[in-house]
């Protein structure tokens, strides 16, 4: 299958023009699954939860409907970034979203520094759904500091991980091809480019947005500083074959009773 991902610079608080950035781009490339960054719809850096309230949406919503259009218009499917308003909370989600409808919604577990004072966290467990025959993950930016998230999602059969994200920190990417290794799935990081400067703060963030495959080989990476589109043909089957060695297997060989899990409430917090 094509795979596309889409990296750009959202205008904060212009949803309508980041939409039309993303129908052209989708428009002028035909494949079968769109990535696109993490708050695609909106820009990221949120002044307060007022302000996040404000351009946020349901899903269901105005974003969405308009990406469900696309996915009709252009027989293909888009997971994208978006602030969602749902039951009185604040969630940085990812959508997926198909020609017949809103396939998922992932709300994001890891909040990183300043998201926290916007959103509230994900409530539910890592889920996979399906892709054709194959099995899609969804994870959000941090969330590739967390190797359980990856791993969560590897052992519900995951082929691909969807990963939307506004990285700022260096070592995302680099980690994401471990992510790749460690559970022998591809992993699709849609990053974005640009600069923010609100609310005091100002965030570069890193690009090099990037398809990863399960042996770690980078198949396509996106430039620093410049938007792209990237096109990369994928056999997610590949994903479904988790030996290392003629011995040794990725799944078979773990060992869940030997992986002591230490009392984190007797540890206290570490800053």
């Amino acid at each position: 299958m094509k795979l596309a991902l889409f990296q750009f610079a959202p205008a904060f608080g212009e949803p309508a023009a980041n939409l039309a950035r993303i129908a052209s781009a989708v428009r002028a490339h035909d494949a079968a699954l769109w990535v696109l960054p993490e708050l695609a719809t909106t820009g990221y850096a949120f002044a307060d939860r007022e302000e996040c309230t404000a351009l946020a949406e349901p899903v269901p919503g105005r974003s969405t409907d308009a990406l469900l259009t696309l996915c009709r218009e252009r027989s293909t499917r888009i997971v994208v970034g978006l602030a969602e308003r749902h039951g009185g909370r604040l969630y940085n989600s990812a959508a997926y979203l198909a020609p017949d409808g809103v396939v998922a919604v992932y709300r994001k577990v890891h909040l990183f520094d300043r998201e926290r004072l916007v959103f509230d966290p994900g409530p539910d467990p890592f889920r996979v759904h399906p892709l054709d025959a194959h099995r899609l993950g969804l994870m959000i930016c941090f969330d590739w500091i967390f190797p359980e998230a990856a791993r969560s999602l590897a052992l519900q059969g995951a082929d691909l991980l969807a990963h939307p994200a506004n990285l700022v920190l260096p070592f995302g990417q680099a980690a994401m091809v471990t992510r790749s290794i460690e559970n022998a799935v591809f992993c699709a990081t849609a990053n974005r480019v640009g600069t923010e400067r609100r609310a005091g703060v100002e965030l570069t963030f890193t690009g090099g947005s990037q398809v990863t495959d399960p042996q770690g080989h980078v198949l396509a990476r996106g430039p620093a500083g410049e938007e792209a589109v990237l096109v990369v043909e994928v056999d997610l089957a590949r994903a479904r074959d988790k030996a290392i060695t003629s011995r040794n297997d990725r799944f078979g060989d773990r060992r869940p009773e030997c992986y002591a899990v230490g009392d984190a409430e007797s540890l206290g917090p570490r800053r």
